[in-house]
């Protein structure tokens, strides 16, 4: 996701850089990268114009920050720009609605159908709404049974349409029977034609007089750039759209349909799909997003997504064991295999700051997925003895457990090497580090909302296994600089028990 844009955008604060005050020529050198960036992106021209001259007039009208220099306070000028171009606020829904009527609408294979069924999975689990499916486009081939099918993966009521009904009478009756079944949500998933006729938006108008709905999002493919912006714009002159639905975001690495569609059309984002999967849509925070451009990474949005995932009593548990020194390969891998569930593991590191700048410079041959893979089969071919006390794995059974996962003894030795390397740091950090180890584990035990620990409290965990080498978590919070200390502090405690007992050799064989 905005993978070419950042890369560019990263060129042109270079330079900005050992510039010793902002003037004229160095903000117009700069800027032009800045503006060639974006039009890269495929947003559109109009739009790029009134963002530049904006980052000029503000870079040339305020003072530079103090511990700021230029090139830092560019890229704040262009982070708050780029939050307003994306929309400001982040935009809910009309939630307070009861039943909330939601009407899609967009062009045919924008995403309207999955999009339906992911709204109705996130509302039901955010938002204990209960949902019921209306298929109200007759015209594409299979688009009832599709809806059909998510509903029932779903577990989730859809009205029974056949492609002889009318789409308005389909959408009216479709009212009364979601009354019947006690469903405060109703979601319309109305036709869409391969571009936009006055036929479509004739019966598009009819479906909103008669059912009124609260909202009518516009579904767009966010790879079509600037052809999105256009034909949203033309819906929501004749439709009123409230807002929008960017499909395929993981897969669109400029976003100039993100960067364009608020100041063309006026209409917010409201919530991207970021990737196949039922649960792979988010709500559009536009600070976020933002910052996800500048490099910066995306914390809350990987806090939410984990919170999902990992129960508060579990959270708990691991954080007494790994103080205890009791967090075993079993604990590992069963942690390991709920990370997976968050989704993708290289955009999930993208989200950490600074981890997607370091996995460029590592290159595509290393992959976390790939290294993930390897360590779970390795723990796999593990008996549960084996998992539950490492100790035991002896020569012979390390050949065992290597021809099982189909890697090399080495691997298993790199993997129980880099297990106990964590677990001393994680019980050096947590319990055993005096007061601040304490405090570490408290920090894991106050765990906010929905069961995740404070992740500040993990500080560096690098040669964590399942990882490749040097892509361990960075500190993500104040302890970083704390925790590293100690597992420099634990490294020299064994590099001074080695060369001690060395020593001892050498004077062994010289007597």
């Amino acid at each position: 996701m905005f993978e070419s844009l950042q890369d560019r955008l990263g060129n042109a604060f270079q330079k900005f850089k050992g510039q010793k005050q902002l003037d004229e020529n160095n903000i117009k050198d700069g800027l032009r990268e800045v503006r060639l960036a974006l039009l890269e992106a495929d947003v559109n021209f109009k739009v790029v114009k009134g963002f530049v001259d904006q980052v000029k007039e503000r870079a040339l009208g305020e003072e530079v920050m103090k511990g700021l220099d230029p090139g830092q306070q560019i890229v704040k000028i262009v982070n708050e720009e780029l939050i307003e171009l994306l929309g400001g606020q982040q935009q809910d829904l009309d939630l307070a609605a009861k039943p909330l009527k939601l009407m899609m609408v967009g062009l045919q294979g924008s995403g309207k159908t999955t999009s339906s069924g992911k709204l109705s999975l996130f509302l039901r689990k955010n938002h204990d709404r209960k949902p019921y499916l209306v298929p109200a486009d007759v015209y594409r081939p299979a688009a009832i049974e599709q809806l059909t099918v998510l509903a029932k993966q779903l577990d989730v009521p859809v009205y029974a349409s056949t492609t002889d009904m009318n789409p308005v009478d389909i959408c009216q009756d479709a009212l009364k029977e979601a009354e019947k079944l006690g469903c405060d949500l109703i979601i319309f998933d109305t036709a869409g034609r391969l571009h936009v006729d006055e036929e479509l938006m004739d019966e598009l108008k009819n479906i909103k007089e008669t059912c009124a709905p609260q909202e009518i999002l516009f579904v767009a493919d966010a790879m079509t750039g600037q052809d999105a912006v256009t034909v949203a714009d033309s819906f929501n002159e004749k439709l009123g759209l409230t807002g929008v639905i960017l499909t395929k975001m993981d897969g669109d690495a400029r976003g100039g349909a993100a960067l364009s569609i608020k100041t063309v059309t006026g209409i917010s984002v409201k919530f991207v799909g970021v990737g196949e999967k039922l649960s792979e849509l988010e709500l559009f925070h536009p600070d976020r997003i933002a910052s996800r451009i500048l490099g910066m990474g995306d914390m809350m949005t990987l806090i939410e997504k984990a919170q999902g995932e990992i129960d508060e009593d579990e959270a708990k548990a691991m954080a007494e064991k790994m103080a205890k020194a009791e967090f075993d390969f079993e604990d590992f891998r069963s942690h390991m295999r709920k990370i997976k569930k968050l989704g993708s593991m290289e955009g999930l590191l993208k989200m950490i700051p600074g981890m997607g700048k370091m996995m460029k410079e590592m290159g595509p041959d290393v992959l976390p997925e790939d290294e993930m893979k390897r360590t779970d089969a390795i723990i796999s071919s593990m008996t549960m003895a084996e998992r539950r006390q490492p100790k035991l794995i002896n020569a012979s059974r390390k050949e065992r457990i290597a021809k099982g996962s189909g890697v090399t003894v080495k691997d298993v030795n790199v993997l129980i090497k880099n297990f106990k390397q964590m677990s001393q740091v994680m019980q050096s950090m947590m319990g055993g580090g005096g007061k601040k180890g304490k405090g570490m584990l408290n920090k894991l035990k106050g765990l906010t909302g929905g069961g995740m620990p404070d992740l500040s409290a993990l500080g560096g965990m690098d040669g964590m296994p399942g990882m490749p080498p040097g892509m361990g978590m960075p500190g993500m919070g104040e302890e970083e600089e704390g925790a590293r200390s100690i597992s420099k502090k634990t490294l020299k405690a064994r590099n001074k028990k080695k060369a001690a007992k060395k020593n001892k050799k050498k004077k062994k064989k010289k007597k």
